[in-house]
């Protein structure tokens, strides 16, 4: 059965399916060591919660459209970071910075879906996929839908851009580790993507969210950002998508019943995080706060509990965090943070690239303080929305154009989405201004913070060995696959690409 009729089955049977987690935990928890009760472990398990496309949307962030109960559940009793934010917004590169604790162009991970055609990607020397550390330290490792029922050992989503060994997970449940054993488990959900693409798609999960709560969110009642029109298909995707954090905070409940019914919730470190944000004309696949700015809760042992910290965080200092729960001593060289650490300073800035995203070339790179946002595009030659098979397929984006041709967009959403040309510098006071509306680099009273932001950027560009455009022939490879099934559309989006490319564009 496909995840989202297993959610359906779940949340439409609720009492049942509650019932039958019970009764599995019985069949499943086998008898700790001499001196573990109950089936806990001597080390915790350490549990994710990764979601696709989604943003901070939960109402412990202040979202007010929908009800999330169980997430908010978790940061009630442990820690909510406010400001977190993906190192890549954009699904592959994000993974496979997350599972590395290392930023993707310091392992040459950085173009989504890289790696796939006949030129590989490998991990530089010293970097491991963190379950291959977690094996090798004894847990259990897996990855799946964390509900344990689906029986087909299928891994669940990984979408990494290097060459990595099927073994390193042990399964796609926790269910078949040996007693006593903790476990490492990244429970995937497909989060924003529930919605899909197309109007039909986007009808029908707001039609399901009546069948399952009994109502979705009513047109009247969403919003928008002020650089996107209140038309109609928006304003419907807009709800889906909010029918869609409904289903997954429904989903984050039924394994914390699991958890609690296995006896083992409070042995475990539970971390609720997504990949990126929403998919939208200025969300994912860029590095303004709808794209890169993420949820991040964390509760279990040894967190501190009903706690909201206000400190810079990057997502792949989820490794520091899972590696220090676990035990297991954090390579000298990997670039992340635990800020749950005796003496942890907090990050002065945080980082952020966005690179190819499938057939579309895009070299983007910001710098966050607590103060600033600093946006670098390196193809300012080349409008906000490029040519991409991906995103022209989405009816929000086919609708956005319409509207564009007739011109009947205002001002402000003609300059942020539809511009010939981008600027080279982009300068935001993010945290008054949340939508990033108002770039200041070009005023002269900020010239001295624009130029340190410049050198944090440079900097870290140059400490990550941040290694340009990618190789024609890497480029070559990889769109070999994407042109395999017959993609007229992706084939006219690859010559464009060139062409531009060879006018210095």
């Amino acid at each position: 059965m496909s995840l989202r009729g297993l959610i359906g089955m779940a949340m439409e049977n609720r009492r049942r399916w509650l019932a039958l987690l019970v009764m599995a935990a019985g069949m499943l928890v086998e008898p700790g060591p001499e001196g573990v009760a109950d089936g806990a472990t001597a080390r915790p398990n350490v549990l994710w919660f990764v979601v696709d496309d989604m943003s901070a949307d939960f109402s412990c962030y202040g979202g007010r459209r929908v009800a999330t109960p169980h997430v908010d559940r978790l940061a009630r009793e442990g820690t909510l970071f406010e400001h977190a934010f993906t190192t890549a917004p954009v699904c592959s590169p994000s993974r496979s910075a997350l599972i590395t604790g290392m930023v993707q162009t310091a392992i040459g991970a950085q173009h989504h879906r890289s790696g796939r055609g006949a030129l590989k990607i490998e991990l530089p020397s010293g970097v491991r996929p963190l379950p291959a550390m977690l094996k090798d330290a004894g847990y259990h490792t897996c990855i799946g839908d964390g509900l344990g029922v689906s029986g087909d050992g299928q891994l669940g989503k990984t979408d990494y851009n290097f060459q990595w060994d099927r073994a390193i997970y042990d399964a796609s449940d926790w269910g078949a580790r040996q007693p006593g054993q903790p476990f490492f488990m990244q429970v995937m959900l497909p989060g924003g993507k529930l919605r899909g693409e197309s109007i039909e798609s986007i009808r029908a999960l707001s039609k399901r969210a009546i069948d399952t709560f009994g109502a979705a969110v009513g047109l009247d009642d969403v919003e928008l950002p002020p650089y996107l029109p209140r038309d109609p298909v928006l304003l419907e995707d807009q709800a889906a998508y909010l029918s869609a954090v409904r289903f997954t905070d429904a989903h984050v409940g039924l394994v914390l019943a699991r958890l609690e019914a296995e006896g083992i919730l409070d042995d475990t470190v539970v971390i609720f995080m997504t990949d990126h944000g929403i998919s939208h004309a200025r969300g994912k696949q860029f590095l303004y706060d709808e794209g890169t700015r993420i949820p991040l809760v964390v509760r279990g042992p040894g967190i501190p509990r009903g706690v909201r910290r206000s400190d810079l965080v990057m997502q792949i200092d989820l490794a520091a965090i899972t590696l220090a729960a676990a035990g297991v001593a954090q390579p000298a060289s990997m670039q992340a943070r635990d800020p749950f650490a005796p003496g942890s300073e907090p990050r002065e800035a945080v980082f952020a690239a966005r690179d190819r995203c499938d057939e579309t070339v895009d070299r983007i790179r910001s710098v966050r303080t607590p103060t600033w946002l600093y946006v670098r595009n390196f193809h300012p030659r080349r409008p906000h929305l490029q040519p991409n098979a991906y995103k022209d397929g989405k009816a929000i984006v086919q609708r956005l154009r319409e509207l564009h041709a007739e011109g009947s967009l205002n001002p402000l959403q003609e300059q942020l989405l539809f511009a010939a040309q981008r600027p080279e510098e982009e300068l935001y006071a993010w945290p008054a201004d949340r939508h990033q509306l108002r770039n200041l680099a070009a005023d002269p009273a900020h010239a001295a913070d624009l130029a340190d932001l410049r050198r944090r950027l440079e900097g870290w560009m140059a400490a990550c060995g941040d290694s340009g455009p990618e190789p024609d022939a890497m480029y070559d490879s990889d769109m070999a696959v994407y042109l395999a099934p017959g993609r007229p559309e992706v084939e006219r989006n690859i010559a464009t690409m060139k062409a531009w490319w060879a006018e210095g564009k």
